[in-house]
């Protein structure tokens, strides 16, 4: 005979078992399931980006235009470039001279000189400017727009074909490097002059943290309350 208790406690493990189905990636049999990053996966792929710039004397320098274009280029290789940066002249001109001024601004730039790579054209070519090239990496997911599920026929409980696209287009979109989606970035080195510092100050028992005080003196705090009728 089914006690109250019995039956309580019959229902509630139901209810942990229907809550367990409900919470498991469900896989209609078309290999649909709910999980974005499966339905929709963000590839990695290398692609060559490069910009030309006009060059006619190093004292002539780069227009206004082309130097925020040259600078920006330069920016978006420091920040997700992978390897060297090449400088391709056209060998008709004055390569050297032209190799050797664009070679000094990416040095300026903060670019190690041992990633900046060298080179010419055939005269053949009849573009007269120097070409600046380096290898990044983009980020991209399938094109949105399956409507094909029917959103009044939802008896099954699954997802539709578009559901999570969108969320992986803008992480795509705003990743910084498409590289940190493939694998981590190396640990940098430690910090052996602060490592120092802070054993220094715990053998001597003293305070090993950083002062957060301003420079001249703590800034006082003070305050009064008001008595309202």
């Amino acid at each position: 005979m089914w006690t109250t208790k019995d039956i309580m406690r019959t229902a509630s493990l139901a209810a942990m078992l229907l809550a367990g189905s409900c919470a498991a990636p469900m896989n209609d049999g078309n290999g649909l399931v709910a999980d974005p990053e499966v339905n929709h996966p963000i590839t990695v792929e290398p692609s060559y980006r490069s910009i030309k710039l006009p060059f006619s004397a190093a004292d002539a320098g780069l227009m206004p235009d082309d130097a925020a274009r040259f600078n920006a280029f330069v920016a978006a290789y420091l920040a997700g470039g992978n390897g060297a940066i090449s400088i391709t002249a056209p060998s008709s001109g004055n390569a050297s001279a032209a190799i050797s001024y664009f070679g000094e601004r990416l040095a300026s730039l903060g670019v190690p000189r041992g990633r900046i790579l060298v080179g010419t054209r055939q005269p053949g070519d009849s573009d007269a400017r120097v070409e600046l090239g380096y290898l990044g990496y983009t980020a991209r997911t399938d094109v949105c727009g399956d409507w094909s599920k029917d959103w009044a026929d939802g008896a099954d409980n699954q997802p539709p074909p578009n559901f999570g696209c969108a969320v992986q287009h803008n992480v795509a979109a705003m990743v910084a490097d498409p590289r940190d989606l493939v694998e981590p970035r190396a640990m940098d080195s430690a910090d052996a002059t602060r490592r120092a510092t802070v054993m220094g100050h715990y053998e001597k028992g003293e305070v090993s943290q950083a002062d957060k005080r301003t420079a001249d003196k703590p800034v006082e705090q003070s305050g009064t309350s008001s008595e309202v009728q």
